[in-house]
């Protein structure tokens, strides 16, 4: 455990003092890799042994961390105390090759993981929950889940609703997903960034101070700019720089470009989110600004589920972000995120009415 039962740093002294503590997941010989994962909840909250509260899970998007949501988070629970929602606990889980998880299987991923298989990220998500694995003493299936994803994430949680034993949350929201018969389009162009991207620095202050200068990631938050720096990063040397000093991402370049390589299942991908709507309530969440993904992206990763209303829970625009809006807009998610959970919350006190 990196972390045990300690708060994070605030930027306002009418925060909620959230506390964190990490947890190394080992689903062998059920699934080959070692998972980390980052518990957050609120020491004062009265509903942490509550079992009508929700424990929700973020998985995350690829080139990312289960860091990168922590200014999300700790945005919504200032805003839960208002609103009156529920929340039990909240989870964020590595994917096997990016963060905390990547370093622990370092030596793992240099052979036969490339390209990295989508799937993988979402069996290690199922191995967790399913509770198929040692380190963490929780039984989620006793929990009202809600399962949050972000790009890659929500594509994750998608597959890991279609394995045995069933997984059975409350609801997901989908945060910019994409779809697997347009993401293609894609493909070359998000391999051919993550090859050439710069991955070496002195220090952590450098990087910072060279990620800050450019266009990109000085839209960031700022909160999550200095988290992927100190969270997504690692000293060197290295087992892919032995030779090398500093510091370079604990995602390397050449498990982010095999992540890309590999991409969602195609058409397996639209059918399963399809299905998946059907079967729980689905609320889609994109940005205004269609960058990343196009506006046809989009539509066709809800079309089916706009056509039939009555399976799609809701779909928010968040004005002015696009498909990174948890690193750019971490405020605004996590208000449209509590406008998603007071939706449930009433639906469920209507229905004991």
């Amino acid at each position: 455990m990196r972390i045990t039962g300690m708060p994070l740093t605030s930027h306002s002294l009418d925060m909620v003092a959230m506390h964190a503590q990490s947890y190394t997941f080992d689903p062998r010989p059920h699934y080959p890799l070692l998972l980390s994962a980052n518990r957050y909840w609120d020491p004062t909250s009265p509903h942490l042994d509550d079992p009508t509260a929700t424990t929700l899970i973020f998985t995350h998007g690829t080139g990312f961390h289960k860091e990168q949501i922590e200014p999300t988070i700790q945005d919504l629970y200032n805003l839960v105390p208002i609103d009156g929602s529920k929340i039990r606990d909240i989870w964020s889980i590595d994917s096997p090759n990016h963060g905390d998880s990547a370093v622990l299987n370092e030596r793992a991923l240099q052979s036969g993981y490339e390209p990295f298989e989508w799937q993988l990220y979402p069996r290690a998500v199922h191995a967790l929950l399913a509770g198929l694995g040692t380190g963490i003493d929780v039984d989620f299936s006793k929990r009202r889940l809600v399962l949050i994803g972000h790009s890659m994430g929500a594509i994750a949680n998608v597959f890991a609703l279609s394995y045995q034993p069933v997984l059975e949350p409350e609801f997901l929201i989908m945060i910019e997903i994409m779809s697997g018969a347009t993401f293609p389009q894609l493909q070359n162009l998000l391999s051919a960034a993550s090859t050439s991207r710069h991955d070496i620095w002195q220090s952590r202050a450098e990087a910072y101070r060279m990620l800050k200068a450019r266009r990109l990631w000085r839209s960031w938050d700022d909160r999550v700019l200095r988290i992927f720096v100190e969270k997504g990063m690692r000293p060197l040397p290295t087992l892919e720089y032995p030779d090398k000093e500093g510091i370079t991402l604990k995602c390397t370049r050449k498990q982010e470009t095999a992540t890309y390589q590999s991409g969602p299942a195609g058409l397996t991908l639209d059918s399963l989110v399809n299905s998946t709507v059907q079967r729980f309530p689905t609320h889609f969440i994109v940005g205004c600004v269609n960058d990343h993904l196009p506006r046809a992206v989009k539509n066709v990763s809800f079309a089916n589920s706009e056509e039939d209303v009555q399976n799609l829970a809701s779909f928010t625009r968040i004005p002015d972000a696009g498909h990174l809006m948890v690193q750019t807009h971490p405020t605004a998610l996590a208000k449209a995120l509590l406008d998603v959970l007071t939706k449930e919350r009433d639906k469920l006190l209507q229905a004991k009415l």
